[in-house]
C-alpha cells in the first residue's frame, strides 16, 4: 500500500511538473511569437533590376529577357532599417548595379531606393527611401557577447518567396569563408538562403546581432551553414557610410599571413602568434615606419590580434591619423613600431559607380508587329488550339514589350476590357487607353510555352505594358 501510495505520489508530482513545463513552453512559443510580430517592421524585402549585357543577342521568351543585346535581371534580397528617417542596410551584392531598387515593407506598402553609400569589399551598403513617415528602426546586440549555442533569428526574403522567419543557433564564431580579408562570420543553422542576404540575424532579445551574408552549400540551397557578419563590424562600417563627411577606413599598407607552426619555427619562435608581413607598399605608412617582410605583428597598440583578420579589423577601427605601436617580432626580439595609420587609398574603397540603366523605348505601337491568327500561321507557331485572338509576330528590341517579355508566337487575347480578333483592335485600345492617359494598359495573353506546374491553372495570364506619353 505505502509504494503504491509513493508510486501515485510520485506520478502526481511528474503530471505537475510535466503540465508547468507544458504551460511554460507555450508562454515561452506565445512570446516569441509577439517578438517576431515586433520585429517584422524592421525588415523589408528588396528586388533589384539590373541591365545585364548578352553576347549573342536573340528574341526574348522570358519576362527577363530583352531582344537589344542586354536583358533585366530581377534579385531578390533582403534588408533592415537602421535609422527611422528610411536608411536601410543591406549588402552590396543585393543592390550592385541596379538601375531600380524596390523596398516592400512587412506591410506590403513599397518604396523606390537608391544607394546611398556602399563598401565593395566588405559587401555592405545603405540604401534610402522616402516613406513619407518615420519607420521602426532595429536595436544593435554586441556581437563581442555572442557565444555559441545562443539561440538566433532570421528574417528575410529567401528565394524570393517574401517575408520569412526561420530560427536556430549561433553554430560557430570567426569563420572564415575567404569571403574578405577581414572575415569574422558568425555560423549559423537557421535557415539562410539566396534572397535572405542583407537580412538581419536577431538574438532573442529582438536586438540585431549579424548581417546574413553568406551560405556554405552542395547545392544552390540552404545546407545549414549559413553565415552572418557580427553587428560590432556591421555598426563600424555602416557608421562610416552614413556620415556626412565620408572617411574612409585605417590603412598601413601590408599584406599579413597567419604565422604556422612551420613559420614560428623558421624564425626561432618558440609557438606561432600574431601575423607574418609578406610585404610592404612603397610609400605607405608601414614603409614609413620601417616595416619589413618577416616582421611578425604580435600586439597593435593594446590589443593581441587572435590572426591576421582581426589585425586587419583593427587597423581599418582605427581613425586615420593617429599613431599606433606595434609590438613586432624581429631577429629574435621583439621591439616597439610607431606606425601612423592613415586613410584607405580610394582605389581600395571605391564609392559605387552609377547604375548602367538600360534605354528603353516605347514606340506608338509598343514595338509590335501583329497579325490575325489565320490556320496557317497557328500551325506555323504551334499554337493552343483553344487560343484566340491577335497573333505577335515580331517584338522591337529594347522596347518595354521586350522587356517585359512578350515574344512571338504569343497571342493577345484582350486589351482591357474588349477582346481583339485584329491588329487593328490593339491598336484602337492602345489609343484609347493614351487618351485616358492611364500610362499602363493591361493585356490578356496566351504565352506560346507555359511550363504549366500542378499548381498553376493552365491557360491565359494578364501583363501590362507601359504606353508612351502624349
Amino acid at each position: 500500500m505505502t509504494a503504491k501510495l509513493r508510486l501515485r505520489a510520485v506520478s502526481a508530482g511528474l503530471g505537475m511538473v510535466l503540465a508547468a513545463s507544458a504551460a511554460q513552453g507555450q508562454d515561452m512559443a506565445m512570446g516569441q511569437a509577439q517578438l517576431v510580430r515586433n520585429l517584422l517592421p524592421t525588415v523589408v524585402n528588396i528586388t533589384a533590376r539590373t541591365k545585364v549585357a548578352e553576347s549573342n543577342p536573340v528574341q526574348a521568351s522570358s519576362t527577363s529577357k530583352a531582344a537589344a543585346g542586354f536583358s533585366v535581371q530581377t534579385a531578390a534580397g533582403s534588408g533592415f532599417i537602421i535609422e527611422p528617417s528610411g536608411q536601410i542596410a543591406t549588402n552590396w551584392h543585393v543592390v550592385n548595379g541596379a538601375f531600380e531598387i524596390i523596398v516592400t515593407f512587412s506591410d506590403g506598402s513599397r518604396a523606390k531606393a537608391e544607394v546611398l553609400n556602399a563598401s565593395p569589399l566588405v559587401d555592405l551598403a545603405v540604401v534610402k527611401v522616402n516613406a513619407g513617415h518615420k519607420l521602426q528602426a532595429v536595436q544593435w546586440a554586441d556581437s563581442a557577447k555572442v557565444q555559441v549555442g545562443d539561440p538566433v533569428l532570421a528574417i528575410g526574403n529567401p528565394l524570393g518567396i517574401g517575408m520569412s522567419v526561420s530560427g536556430g543557433l549561433v553554430s560557430a564564431l570567426n569563420r572564415n569563408i575567404m569571403d574578405t580579408a577581414y572575415d569574422d562570420f558568425i555560423q549559423t543553422d537557421a535557415a539562410i538562403n539566396h534572397g535572405n542576404s542583407g537580412g538581419p540575424l536577431f538574438d532573442l532579445k529582438g536586438q540585431v546581432i549579424g548581417v546574413n551574408s553568406a551560405i556554405v552549400s552542395p547545392t544552390s540551397a540552404n545546407a545549414g551553414l549559413g553565415f552572418a557578419m557580427p553587428s560590432n563590424d556591421a555598426r563600424f562600417i555602416f557608421d562610416r557610410l552614413t556620415r556626412k563627411v565620408f572617411t574612409r577606413p585605417g590603412f598601413i599598407g601590408t599584406k599579413l599571413q597567419p604565422v604556422s607552426p612551420e613559420m614560428a619555427q623558421a624564425v626561432g619562435m618558440s609557438e606561432p602568434s600574431g601575423s607574418i608581413v609578406a610585404a610592404v607598399e612603397d610609400g605607405s605608412p608601414a614603409a614609413l615606419a620601417g616595416l619589413r617582410p618577416s616582421d611578425i605583428v604580435l600586439r597593435f597598440g593594446a590589443e593581441t590580434p587572435s590572426d591576421e583578420r582581426a589585425l586587419r579589423r583593427a587597423i581599418a577601427r582605427t581613425d586615420p591619423g593617429t599613431t599606433v605601436p606595434l609590438g613586432v617580432f624581429r631577429d629574435g626580439k621583439t621591439i616597439e613600431v610607431p606606425v601612423k595609420v592613415e586613410e584607405w587609398p580610394v582605389m581600395w574603397w571605391e564609392d559605387p559607380k552609377a547604375a548602367d540603366v538600360p534605354h528603353i523605348s516605347i514606340p506608338a505601337d509598343l514595338g509590335l508587329s501583329l497579325s490575325p491568327l489565320t490556320d496557317k500561321l497557328r500551325a506555323s507557331y504551334e499554337i493552343l488550339p483553344d487560343a484566340h485572338g491577335v497573333l505577335v509576330t515580331g517584338v522591337l528590341p529594347g522596347t518595354d514589350a521586350a522587356v517585359r517579355g512578350l515574344s512571338p508566337g504569343d497571342v493577345i487575347e484582350q486589351v482591357g476590357k474588349t477582346s481583339v480578333q485584329t491588329p487593328d483592335d490593339v491598336s484602337r485600345e492602345i489609343s484609347a487607353a493614351r487618351v485616358e492617359k492611364r500610362g499602363f494598359a493591361l493585356f490578356l495573353v496566351m504565352r506560346k510555352h507555359q511550363n504549366v506546374t500542378p499548381a498553376q491553372e493552365p491557360g491565359p495570364g494578364w501583363m501590362v505594358l507601359q504606353l508612351p506619353p502624349g
